[in-house]
């Protein structure tokens, strides 16, 4: 199964809550892993000043420019990778990054690339760390995750908003803390703390 590209057309602030409870898959290693995401935060381009993309394309944003329904990875802090589906029309640079989520098939796989973990629930928990299970990086940036035969792909995607899906700030960022663009699924055990002012950047590198 995959999702049509068509489906990934809206701009992140609508697509985002959307997000919560698809299904990405990685082979990527020769190894299946797929994670149900539960928290996830919007970025809004060119519109957005806490967003890659404020600033228009560079070689490390052009994926964001492109048409939606691939991956965007970034390297952070000089140690992770996370990432983001690119969305909306081509060239909007809209994007949903990819914050926590419930390993539901390969979790011995994640555990073997995440040995620190000491529950299922912190495997996934954390968009570096769910960048680590699904062994997403530079190799993966620019995936076509509407594309059944890609290493990384969108298996499933809610058509509608699901109740139980609260919002809230973004994390770790210094300029448009006011947006609310942060989705998540309440309750669960695999989101993210939240911590009220929390570490900063300059520029949008959010990966706590």
């Amino acid at each position: 199964m995959f999702v049509d590209r068509a489906r990934l057309l809206p701009h992140s602030r609508i697509l985002a809550p959307r997000l919560i409870g698809a299904v990405l898959v990685s082979d990527v290693g020769g190894h299946e892993v797929a994670v149900r995401l539960t928290e996830v935060e919007a970025y809004e381009g060119t519109d957005d000043p806490a967003s890659h993309a404020f600033r228009g394309p560079t070689p490390r944003t052009a994926v964001m420019f492109g048409p939606p329904g691939h991956l965007y990875c970034y390297f952070t802090y000089g140690m992770h990778w996370c990432a983001n589906v690119v969305c909306g029309p081509d060239g909007a640079a809209s994007a949903v990054l990819l914050r926590a989520g419930t390993i539901v098939r390969g979790v011995e796989h994640a555990f073997a690339r995440r040995p620190a973990a000491r529950h299922e629930r912190d495997l996934a928990r954390g968009p570096a760390r769910l960048a680590t299970c699904l062994a997403l990086g530079r190799d993966t940036d620019g995936a076509d995750l509407c594309d059944p035969s890609a290493p990384v792909r969108l298996e499933s995607l809610p058509s509608r908003r699901r109740p139980g899906v609260a919002s809230g700030p973004r994390v770790g960022i210094s300029v448009a803390i006011e947006r609310p663009w942060r989705y998540w699924s309440a309750g669960d055990p695999t989101v993210s703390s939240y911590k009220a002012g929390g570490r900063t950047r300059r520029r949008a590198d959010p990966a706590d």
